[in-house]
């Protein structure tokens, strides 16, 4: 309150004012009087004016944001750009397996479906996002290794994503230390071995899958390591949405690059599983918390990566409508799908088969290749070369190329015509059927006679009457493997049939067996009278069909090389394909040959291999996939020093004798779990794998081992090194030891970047080991 003798500063005008405002300040129960309804305006007034000014000051000064930067992750950063960017472009050839995937992202470039069984579509799509951002057409041959780039092919932004992604490794080498709770410097050293290995540069700066991979796993395990260390303050907070979301994101990218990324993703959901175990025993989280926990991780770790797997496949999907060279090994549906191929040929089939119906019947396994049924006028030899009779009927065959006699015309046992009715009748699930050859006219046939080359499986042949006690046995029983109901009508090519015979029970089978001279090679067809079971070499699907119009035979034979006239569609879903296409890439298989670079699991470890990716056609340039031995043995050693100190601190853990305080024994087991548990994941499994293996498999499980050195390097310092003396010559060791791997660096840079040129001698003195293959040219 304003003191009495202050009142006779307020005018006369104020005090009007004051009554004026009595309604605001008064009430009805309470009327204040004038002095005190003139001290509550002043007190308003004051206050409005001194928050006016305050805004009146903050206009005044400028705006100021501040930000902390760390330039330890900056130069970081473009020290890493630097190595992996600098001469992208160079050489400008084909270098090693760009001869591979160049060939999928000129197919991309096509938007020509392909299959590629070393994994998903994802990396190849990154790739080929590179050739897009560069203007490539896709026209190029990418028939050798060495061949000399034309001027359509963008090579510095073919080979920019991968560059990019493994400049990006080098800071996140350093973050991850720095979560795990590390010194700065040992963040640091951890940053520079990625800088200088060189194993990594070379692998960087192509256009190869290997750098996308690594650093996809990186990316994920730190976002984890940051959801990690925020679950303990700020759960459920903004930033720690964004780090979990990130890490599955991350996971599901390295799945989608290549599948050796599973073992990384496996990894933290088994650390993700461990630390939430953890959880349920804090009494201080409820039931509720605990449970919002759970679906949050997954969602995070399991139900995102998911979905974005899928949504690889469907962007690889949606890209490639055209069809290929390598539709073939897929089903009829599917390339039936696609446009051009076979959809060309199918297009405007009746859906459903009928009686009278004229078809082709393609095998569903498509093993050893895509064939379909088949038979020609030849019969069965009488004997054949082990003394073996044979029926002497028409030979009944599978044929791997489309042809006239690959055509069947679905009968009715109980009547006579050959065409089809008005209305049609389709055939369902269950119906007795007679499969006549268009061209020869005869009906498929089995009795209880060896086959050619399957002795415990029945002929299969076309019923030829020799009026020698042999009647016909030419009944059919259609069964839907793929039904819904079973009255489910036989669909063109999207029903899967077997034919079931009636009279022995026999299934018609592709045996896979090349038949000799007399079969023309091809391959041959049996009853398979012991199989109760599912097999696609049992399965038939219709892949040609058209409704028969004509009787006459003559008729029916040029109806049979006549186009379709009906139209109708049939598209197969997104899932079906993912399906179908997922199935192909896990379960097809390429013939292994024996490469000249293939290695095995164990010559990674002490670098007994190395690849030549690249040779200038006339000098001694040349490009090699080597890393830094001195790198490579310490990481060997680190991961040996903390095996034995982590066996030595259990034992002695279980004596009541705890070498490390609590804080500390936490953080090397956390170390451990991620450095150890990576280079483990990604490395013992290849000692499962059946296939042609190369050093750059072991890169991803080298970079974990890597990330290990200074961490153990720091704990023999901070644990071991007691006295200051130690500590000093200690660190003394550490920098002739950084010093001696910045040397091996130096001396393999030209191998690593394919310049400067090399003499003869300088190459020779290059060969550290006698199973390095140097490329020497003979003078």
């Amino acid at each position: 309150m304003w003191k009495a003798g202050e009142l006779w500063r307020i005018s006369y005008h104020e005090l009007l004012v004051a009554e004026s405002s009595g309604a605001y300040f008064g009430s009805n129960d309470l009327q204040l009087s004038v002095s005190e309804r003139v001290t509550a305006a002043l007190c308003f007034s004051r206050r409005f004016g001194q928050t006016f000014d305050r805004m009146l000051g903050f206009l005044k000064k400028p705006v100021v944001v501040t930000a902390e930067i760390n330039m330890n992750l900056v130069t970081l950063t473009v020290m890493g750009l630097i190595s992996r960017l600098w001469g992208l472009s160079y050489p400008r050839a084909v270098v090693f397996d760009e001869v591979y995937y160049g060939q999928f992202v000129s197919l991309y470039m096509k938007r020509i479906f392909f299959v590629d069984d070393s994994g998903p579509p994802f990396g190849h799509m990154l790739l080929a996002l590179g050739g897009y951002l560069g203007g490539f057409d896709g026209n190029f041959l990418w028939n050798r290794i060495g061949a000399e780039y034309s001027m359509n092919v963008p090579v510095w932004s073919l080979r920019l994503l991968p560059a990019l992604a493994g400049a990006l490794c080098v800071p996140l080498a350093y973050q991850i230390l720095v979560e795990l709770q590390f010194s700065h410097c040992a963040a640091l050293g951890a940053a520079l071995l990625i800088l200088l290995e060189n194993s990594l540069i070379t692998q960087s700066r192509f256009m190869l899958l290997e750098s996308v991979l690594i650093f996809f796993i990186l990316l994920a395990v730190l976002s984890y390591l940051k959801f990690y260390n925020l679950q303990r303050h700020s759960s459920f907070s903004g930033s720690w949405w964004f780090w979990l979301l990130l890490t599955g994101v991350a996971c599901s990218c390295a799945v989608g690059v290549k599948y050796m990324g599973l073992f990384t993703y496996l990894l933290l959901l088994a650390i993700a599983g461990l630390h939430f175990w953890h959880m349920i025993g804090d009494q201080n989280l409820s039931n509720v918390s605990l449970m919002c926990h759970l679906l949050a991780r997954g969602l995070a770790l399991i139900i995102i990566p998911v979905a974005m797997y899928l949504s690889f496949f469907y962007v690889h999907l949606t890209l490639l409508y055209r069809s290929g060279p390598h539709d073939q090994i897929m089903t009829s549906a599917f390339q039936a799908s696609l446009e051009g191929g076979l959809a060309r040929i199918t297009q405007g089939q009746p859906l459903e088969v009928a009686y009278g119906s004229q078809i082709t019947l393609r095998n569903v396994l498509g093993k050893p290749m895509q064939c379909w049924l088949h038979s020609h006028t030849n019969t069965y030899p009488i004997r054949y070369e082990n003394g073996r009779g044979s029926s002497h009927q028409q030979q009944v065959t599978c044929y791997p190329f489309k042809d006239v006699n690959n055509w069947w015309i679905v009968k009715d046992p109980g009547m006579q015509q050959l065409v089809v009715s008005n209305p049609p009748r389709p055939v369902r699930h269950g119906h007795i059927v007679q499969l006549v050859h268009g061209i020869t006219t005869r009906y498929l046939n089995t009795h209880d006679v060896a086959a050619p080359l399957s002795p415990h499986s029945q002929e299969v042949s076309c019923y030829i009457d020799y009026n020698i006690s042999m009647p016909a046995q030419n009944l059919w029983r259609v069964e839907i493997v793929n039904r819904e109901s079973d009255t489910d009508v036989w669909k063109t090519i999207l029903s899967e049939v077997r034919f079931v015979h009636v009279n022995t029970s026999a299934v018609l089978k592709l045996s896979g067996a090349s038949l000799p001279e007399w079969g023309y090679r091809q391959l041959e067809v049996v009853g398979e009278k012991l199989s109760k079971g599912y097999h696609q070499s049992m399965v038939w699907n219709v892949e040609e069909h058209r409704y028969g119009k004509s009787q006459e035979q003559k008729e029916r034979e040029v109806e049979l090389h006549s186009p379709t006239q009906m139209d109708i569609s049939k598209n197969l879903s997104f899932m079906a394909k993912f399906m179908e296409l997922q199935w192909k890439i896990l379960t097809l298989k390429n013939e292994d040959t024996e490469h000249k670079y293939s290695s095995s699991a164990l010559d990674w470890i002490t670098m007994d291999t190395n690849i030549a990716y690249w040779l200038h056609p006339t000098s001694g340039a040349q490009i090699h996939l080597l890393g830094n031995v001195v790198t490579w043995a310490s990481a060997n050693i680190a991961a040996l020093v903390y095996t034995c100190l982590s066996l030595w601190y259990l034992i002695r853990r279980r004596r009541k004798i705890y070498d490390l305080p609590e804080d500390a024994w936490q953080l090397w087991v956390s170390a451990g779990e991620i450095c150890v548990g990576g280079w483990a994941v990604n490395y013992l499994p290849f000692f499962l794998m059946e296939k042609t293996l190369f050093l750059y498999h072991y890169l991803p499980a080298v970079t974990f081992q890597i990330l290990l050195i200074p961490i153990v390097l720091q704990h023999l310092s901070d644990h071991l090194c007691r006295s200051l003396l130690l500590k000093s010559m200690f660190s003394a060791l550490i920098v002739a030891w950084f010093s001696s791997v910045y040397f091996v660096y130096c001396t393999f840079r030209p191998v690593t970047y394919g310049e400067p040129s090399l003499s003869v001698t300088e190459l020779k003195d290059l060969r550290w080991k006698d199973s390095w293959n140097i490329l020497i040219r003979k003078q």
